[in-house]
């Protein structure tokens, strides 16, 4: 049989009962002739609460000290997950990232890996064990542990199906796949049995939270098969690969909304050459990640350019831009965190043309006013205000599914 890698999040293994139930899900797929390892993120509000208590002691923190304390809460969930498979009669052995084999860079919460060093997990697995390995950390080359940030979980679990040839790389989460908007907000969202990695990787980009974006970047990299499965329904998930069998007949797969951003406006910049060159590496080099871009036509020698970041961005964006006003030369600076980015994103939006003019008339006809436009091969993103955004899902996601009889 083969061999299969799963992730649980902090929802499945939240309290006794729970990990108890990822530890039937573990051994019925070992039961069935798999080898698995298992990768498992730290319980519930666990990193929450450890980052309370070290404010606690000390609210300034050194990065590596946080990276030593937040790598626990992923080794309790897996030592009581190994004890919880133990107690039911099967081989099992919990392992930290370090003994894993993940070898990262040094950037203390948010390290990039650099290899998976495979050779005690192989031999774990050879000697028929489950292995239960902690998500979000690893060790860099000065032998410190390191946490992977956002989605590290779901990164570590895509890491070691690749490194490990694993023929299944399965998510399992508190939702039972991948649905065409947050079926919390919109009644009538429906599962998808299958998507591509480059729609996956739009969706997590655009605020779609079941898997992290550097997650589905490296299974596509890698050619990992990917599945999105719940941990409480036991309901067949989607299936995230390279080609799927069939289109949806509405040409979008799905419609998501990212309320995390801001929007900053750069008001009678002078029109010349290199202005925008040197607005953006200023950024770059501050660490700040722009989005969507907007530049006006020139008028009476100068421009306007509008731009999105991460709300946690914003005051970082603006302070750059304040200390360099001077080479840069502009009248004033305009920023609003009251907006929300609404995307649709779709592989067979590419040969289809309206699309885009069906999303604009869905919000025209709700009276939602556009700010600003985006668009890719496969994505049409906009920015309405805060207040419409969750109205904005609702009427694009009603006109796509119900047009097009997609139920």
């Amino acid at each position: 049989m083969g061999l299969i890698v799963q992730k649980f999040g902090g929802t499945s293994v939240a309290d006794a009962d729970r990990i108890r139930n990822v530890a039937r899900i573990i051994t019925e797929t070992y039961r069935r002739g798999h080898s698995v390892v298992a990768v498992l993120s730290a319980q519930g509000d666990t990193t929450d609460d450890l980052i309370d208590k070290a404010a606690e002691i000390n609210p300034n923190a050194s990065k590596r000290e946080m990276d030593m304390l937040l790598s626990t809460g992923e080794q309790i969930s897996c030592s009581l997950c190994a004890m919880a498979i133990e107690a039911m009669g099967y081989p099992v052995i919990s392992l930290t990232g370090w003994q894993a084999g993940f070898r990262t860079d040094s950037a203390h919460g948010n390290a990039r890996i650099k290899r998976v060093n495979t050779e005690r997990l192989m031999q774990e697995l050879d000697k028929k064990s489950i292995v239960i390995v902690t998500g979000f950390q690893g060790i860099n080359r000065y032998d410190d542990i390191t946490t992977l940030g956002r989605g590290g979980s779901d990164t570590s679990a895509v890491a070691l199906a690749a490194a490990l040839h694993a023929d299944l790389c399965q998510i399992y989460t508190d939702v039972d796949g991948v649905y065409t908007a947050d079926p919390r907000m919109v009644k009538e969202a429906h599962k998808l049995e299958e998507i591509t990695y480059d729609e996956m990787l739009e969706l997590a980009t655009l605020g779609a939270q079941v898997l992290h974006n550097r997650s589905v970047e490296m299974a596509k990299r890698y050619h990992v098969n990917l599945e999105v499965l719940s941990s409480f329904s036991g309901q067949p998930g989607t299936k995230v690969k390279e080609v799927v069998k069939t289109m949806e007949k509405s040409h979008i797969s799905g419609v998501a909304r990212d309320k995390n951003i801001a929007r900053l406006a750069l008001v009678g910049l002078e029109d010349t050459p290199g202005i925008a060159f040197k607005i953006f590496s200023l950024l770059a080099s501050s660490g700040v990640n722009v989005d969507i871009i907007l530049q006006s036509i020139g008028r009476s020698e100068t421009k306007d350019i509008s731009f999105t970041v991460a709300k946690s961005d914003m005051d970082l964006a603006r302070q750059v831009l304040e200390e360099n006003k001077e080479s840069i030369n502009f009248d004033r600076i305009d920023v609003s965190d009251h907006i929300a980015k609404v995307s649709i994103v779709g592989a067979g939006m590419i040969n289809n043309p309206g699309v885009a003019a069906t999303m604009f008339e869905a919000l025209f006809s709700a009276g939602i006013n556009i700010n600003m436009i985006s668009t890719s091969e496969i994505k049409v993103s906009v920015l309405v205000d805060l207040d419409d955004a969750d109205r904005a899902v609702q009427v694009i996601h009603q006109r796509f599914y119900s047009e097009f009889g997609d139920k």
